[in-house]
């Protein structure tokens, strides 16, 4: 398993950057990596479910907080999550580098980060209002 995330190895001609492990049983989460994913590997991220049973040990974290937001595990070991992590595969990728640039300001990057926790906490909303929102702003009916 350690070729796996070696920064030496080398996967169809280019160096293994890390992997990205999204939540798939969150349909915007897996959209988003099918999406991206070509374009992941061509700049060698490798991508894959968090709920695959060998993620969580690579890790090293419970189940509960291993999937509360994206990962990314670069070459080297480094993890990264949420917005961090966007931010890590934003570098790698030309069209996404200006958000990288931007999220070196503090402010943007702070703005950037409570989009993300706020996004990631109703990822799994199927409708405009979600359990989430219901739970802490009660609405009456009368």
């Amino acid at each position: 398993m350690n070729a796996l995330f070696s920064d030496a190895s080398k996967a169809n001609g280019t160096r293994r950057r890390g992997w990205v492990f999204y939540d798939a049983d969150c349909s915007f989460c897996t959209s988003l990596a099918r999406w991206l994913e070509p374009s992941l590997l061509r700049r060698g991220f490798h991508c894959a479910a968090l709920q695959e049973p060998w993620v969580g040990i690579v890790l090293g974290l419970p189940r509960k907080e291993l999937l509360s937001e994206l990962r990314v595990r670069t070459a080297s070991g480094e993890v990264l999550a949420g917005a961090d992590a966007l931010l890590h595969l934003a570098r790698h990728i030309w069209w996404a580098w200006p958000l990288y640039a931007l999220a070196q300001i503090p402010s943007p990057r702070d703005f950037m980060r409570a989009a993300y926790r706020s996004t990631a906490a109703r990822r799994h909303c199927q409708s405009t209002l979600c359990e989430t929102t219901v739970q802490r702003f009660p609405v009456s009916l009368r």
